[in-house]
């Protein structure tokens, strides 16, 4: 079954560009990790829109950049990544870095959470960051 990787936008003003790329990346981080790139959804969306779906799904009262739901069947990694434009820009800003950066590190974020990567602990962050900051570098 080959992947199928869709982009959408819902409640704010953003164009993606750079899709094929970005799809390869997320569909050799996939293979890396010896699982199968399925379906996945990425909707990029405005924090009202994320602060509801947080709010509905997991009872967080909180804005947050990203929202991941796992779909995974065995091997095969399928999903739905919901990415606030709005926190990825007011990070991007207080981390002093530029919006893609961010944006990308936030995308490949929800795949290493659909990979079975976990950032609840301290030694898991460092952990999730490293691998992070890991796939970035493939991007460059």
């Amino acid at each position: 079954m080959p992947s199928r990787i869709s982009f959408f936008k819902s409640e704010v003003n953003f164009r993606f560009s750079n899709k094929a790329g970005i799809t390869r990346w997320i569909e050799s981080i996939i293979k890396k990790e010896r699982k199968k790139p399925g379906t996945l959804n990425f909707i990029f969306c405005s924090d009202p829109f994320l602060l509801d779906i947080n709010k509905q799904y997991l009872k967080h009262n909180y804005f947050t950049d990203i929202i991941t739901f796992n779909f995974n069947e065995g091997k095969v990694v399928n999903g739905e990544v919901y990415i606030s434009i709005d926190r990825v820009k007011e990070n991007a800003q207080t981390l002093d870095v530029i919006f893609r950066e961010e944006l990308n590190r936030v995308i490949i974020h929800g795949i290493l959470h659909l990979l079975g990567y976990s950032d609840k602990t301290d030694a898991q962050k460092k952990i999730m960051r490293k691998k992070e900051d890991t796939c970035l570098a493939l991007l460059r």
